[in-house]
Parts: C-alpha cells; sequence; structure tokens
C-alpha cells in the first residue's frame, strides 16, 4: 500500500499547476468556458429557443435568457426523464440527482450529464485530494480506505437505464474503478434505500477495516461515528480507525459540529477540508490550511454570474460577471452548466473574501433567512451567534431550526429557536443572551428591531430531546444523503411541524 500512497499522491499533486493557472487567469478560463457551453448547446431544443448561434458574448447571453428557477425547467426535465434527448444539452442524458434542497415534501430532479459527471463532480474529488495533498505532503491517505456516507438511487426506465437518487448515489453508481478500489463499503451496501439498514451494515463492514479519511456531510457522519462506538464499545473512532487522518466535508456549516468531532477523533493530527458541493455542481473547495475560504474552482464547466442581495426577489434580476464582484457583498449564486442548466438560481448566496484569487464563503440560502420584522437575519448570521452562546455556556449543538413569532395585538415579536444540544449549556439563560447580543453585534438590522423590545424581544429557545430532528426527517423519508434540516424560515411551517415532537 505504501507504493500506491506514493503514486496516488504524485498524481494528485500534478494538478496543482492546472489549479495555479485558473487562479492566474480566472477571467480568461471563464470566457472559455462560456463560450464552449454556448456553442456545444446551440443545436439544442433550449439553444434553438433562445437562439444560441447568433450569442457571442456574455452581456447578450444575460439580456436575452431569463434567470431560470427549477420550475421554469421543469417541462424541458420532464421531457428528458420521458428519454427524450437533445433537450437541454447535446449528449444523453440519463442521471437526475434527486434533491430538495430542504425537507419540503417537492422533489427537484437536476439533470447530471456524462461533462458534468467527469468535468465536474470527479474532477471537483479528485482536486479535494489534490489539494489535500498538496498541503500535506506526508500524507498516508491512500494507505487504507475512504469512507463515504452517500445516498441511495432509485431506477426511472429500465429500458433506458435511466435513474434518479441523491447525487452521491449517482457518483458513486459511476465512479471509475480507481476511485472504487480506495473506498468503503462496496456498491450494494452503499446503495441501499433504507437508510437504518445501511447504516448498521456500513457500521459491521467498517469496523474491521484500515479508514484513513471520510466524506460526507457532517450531521449524517456524526451518526455513523456514534453508531460505530456503540456496536464497538470503544470511548473513541481512533481505537477502531488508528490511522484515520481527514474528514472532508460539505452540504452543512461544519462549525456546530466541530467539537463532537473533535471529542470522537482526539487528535491534533486529524484534519479537516471544507467542499461546497450540490447537485447542481461542484463549486468550492477549502484550499489553505489555516483559513476555512473556499477557492472558487473556474474550470468544471460552469459559468458563474452573481445577485446581489437587493435583486434576489426581482424577476428580471441584474446580474453582474465574475470580474465586477465586491469582498463583502452578500450574492445569489447563479450558474450555466454542462448539466444543461442555464443561468439557474441554485439558491445559495455567498460572499467573497478575495479577488485574487477568487475565495468565498457560504451565507446562506435565498429563501432561508428570517425577516419578518426587517432584521434580515441569514443563516452566516445565525452560526456565528450560536457558536458564540456554545462558547459563553460550554454547549454543543447537534442541529437547530429557527423561525418567526409574528407581531400581535401590538405585542412586539421573537425569534423562537429549537435546539437539539449534544451537551447543554450550562446556563441556558445566558445562552440565549449571548445569542441575542451577538446577533445585534453582527447584524445592524437585527439591533435596531430590538432597541428597546419595540419590534423584536428577546429571542424563545426550547431545549429538544434526543433525536427529535431525526424522527422528523425519518417521519418525512428524508434520512441520509443531502438532506438537511432547514436551519432558518421566514413562516412557522417547521416550528409548528417540530413543536409538538418536544412534549
Amino acid at each position: 500500500m505504501a507504493i500506491i500512497n506514493s503514486l496516488m499522491s504524485w498524481i494528485m499533486k500534478k494538478r496543482m499547476h492546472q489549479i495555479e493557472l485558473f487562479m492566474k487567469y480566472p477571467i480568461e478560463v471563464q470566457q472559455e468556458w462560456f463560450e464552449k457551453l454556448i456553442s456545444s448547446a446551440r443545436h439544442t431544443a433550449w439553444g434553438k429557443e433562445y437562439d444560441y448561434s447568433s450569442i457571442k458574448t456574455p452581456s447578450q447571453f444575460a439580456n436575452r435568457v431569463p434567470v431560470q428557477t427549477y420550475e421554469n425547467l421543469k417541462p424541458f426535465v420532464d421531457r428528458l426523464k420521458q428519454g427524450e434527448q437533445n433537450i437541454l444539452w447535446p449528449t444523453e442524458t440519463k442521471w437526475f440527482a434527486k434533491s430538495s434542497g430542504t425537507t419540503n415534501d417537492k422533489s427537484k430532479f437536476i439533470p447530471v450529464t456524462k461533462e458534468a459527471l467527469e468535468d465536474c463532480h470527479y474532477k471537483g474529488g479528485k482536486d479535494m485530494l489534490s489539494i489535500y495533498c498538496n498541503n500535506y505532503p506526508n500524507t498516508n491517505v491512500f494507505n487504507g480506505l475512504a469512507l463515504m456516507m452517500g445516498g441511495s438511487s432509485q431506477s426511472i426506465n429500465q429500458a433506458t437505464d435511466s435513474y434518479h437518487g441523491d447525487l452521491s448515489a449517482i457518483i458513486i453508481k459511476n465512479l471509475p474503478f480507481w476511485a472504487e478500489y480506495l473506498r468503503t463499503p462496496g456498491k450494494e451496501v452503499a446503495l441501499l434505500d433504507n437508510f437504518e439498514d445501511k447504516l448498521k451494515k456500513m457500521t459491521e463492514i467498517t469496523v474491521n477495516e484500515n479508514i484513513t479519511n471520510l466524506s460526507g456531510v457532517p450531521s449524517w457522519t456524526l451518526i455513523l461515528l456514534h453508531k460505530v462506538l456503540e456496536e464497538t464499545g470503544k470511548s473513541n473512532i481512533l481505537d477502531i480507525w488508528p490511522n484515520l487522518e481527514v474528514f472532508f466535508h460539505g452540504g452543512v456549516n461544519f462549525t456546530p459540529y466541530r467539537e463532537e468531532f473533535k471529542k470522537l477523533i482526539p487528535s491534533s493530527k486529524m484534519n479537516y477540508l471544507e467542499t461546497y458541493n450540490a447537485s447542481e455542481g461542484f463549486f468550492g473547495i477549502q484550499d489553505q490550511k489555516n483559513s476555512d475560504e473556499l477557492l472558487l474552482m473556474l474550470d468544471y464547466g460552469i459559468y458563474y454570474e452573481f445577485i446581489p442581495m437587493e435583486e434576489w426577489n426581482k424577476e428580471f434580476p441584474i446580474t453582474i460577471p465574475l470580474g465586477e464582484v465586491e469582498i463583502g457583498v452578500n450574492y445569489a449564486l447563479l450558474i450555466t452548466t454542462n448539466a444543461g442548466l442555464w443561468r439557474y438560481r441554485i439558491g445559495d448566496t455567498i460572499i467573497f473574501t478575495s479577488v485574487q484569487p477568487y475565495r468565498i464563503k457560504i451565507s446562506g440560502r435565498t429563501k432561508h433567512f428570517i425577516n419578518a420584522f426587517g432584521e434580515e437575519l441569514i443563516i452566516d448570521n445565525a452560526e456565528k451567534g450560536l457558536q458564540k452562546a456554545c462558547l459563553a455556556t460550554g454547549a454543543t449543538i447537534r442541529e437547530y431550526t429557527a423561525g418567526p413569532v409574528f407581531l400581535k395585538d401590538k405585542e412586539a415579536g421573537n425569534h423562537e429557536w429549537i435546539i437539539e444540544f449534544i451537551k447543554l449549556p450550562d446556563n441556558l439563560d445566558t445562552f440565549i443572551l449571548t445569542l441575542d447580543y451577538t446577533l445585534q453585534e453582527i447584524n445592524t438590522d437585527y439591533a435596531a428591531k430590538r432597541k428597546g423590545d419595540m419590534a423584536l424581544k428577546l429571542p424563545i429557545v426550547h431545549v429538544a430531546p434526543d433525536d427529535t430532528f431525526f424522527k422528523w426527517l425519518k417521519g418525512k423519508g428524508k434520512l441520509g444523503g443531502q438532506n438537511k434540516v432547514p436551519r432558518l424560515s421566514n413562516t412557522r411551517m417547521y416550528l409548528e411541524e417540530i413543536l409538538p415532537m418536544l412534549s
């Protein structure tokens, strides 16, 4: 295995030259991809509708093709699911990543083409390893196996071998041989539909293997690690996998989970590397050891545009290209991809932390915020407030959600939180006060509404029993994969569903 580790590390590090090229020439690389995408799709049904043959510049593209939501694209996706081809992209489209982004019952089916798998998702996975090997040249990550907490796949049409499922399931189902050789468990277990059966079988198989790296959504990975400890009776994960050295994570903010991972994996040599990938594409990788900024990956078959916050709710928003973004401004992400997503609004919001090279932080979702009183509370604010509250009270959070208590009978409103703790705060009142104070400190709109309790009073916090959110997700058939608890909502929909479970 030592020879394999040396060979694989060398191969992975060779990619760094290409990464450095797009860091040096970002606008040129994006222009090349823009031209390639438009040219490739000019004879598709979509390309003919918008006369792609006559589009020569990004400004023509932005003026001619409206910003798209899933609802706009759904009729075209439905045709693809029925077996029609050359609709959104010229090559065969037979894979569909099932995604809702939240726990809504309504699912989205995101087309995934061969080009998107190879040029984006697999390339992102390889670059994640390339950057890791470059930052940690003495790594032994290839001396053992990768344990990936993925989703499941369900067939749509046996005749055409087209199917849908979590993106992670599509990736696992189509992995190149070398990647399959370096991961565990096998496909027959990794793609099981029943999450609890899969959890049990994964535990049985992997406790006897040499696991050197983990990848997945932090919340579901934690459930697996606790199951492994429960089955083995060991006190920490290193007693089972002594060579574990890195967790590649994404999907949700890692901050609320960091302390629990450190507790389960008590080693100063354990590394954590964040990625920004979604059903629609692979967008960013943490490329520096001592910074949680993400390098925006610019050569993955994706052309980027950005919507400033004041344009989010407009039917025809003004967008700006990469070369015009500013540091510290909250943008909604707009993508055009080699999976046939054209000027597609994915719902994520980002903030640029650097433009030489282009690095970002994920700030939240365009639909996941609380603005019932003009406070404009976004997920990034919430995570920072909770982090300070946890530090002040020794608490650790497993999951949470929050929404508004609306004004009634001239009574000021509140923000109402449901929090499931791994470790309870030593003083809940201090936790609430610290959360509130931090939100006022980092969000001037929130602070203005809190002044004198005129519009907003002190937050309400409910402590949820263990496994509340797990049971809620299970009841919706949303266990595993990329399913996530919605952090913030401008309505009380999630609160009203979960509050009865607390009694």
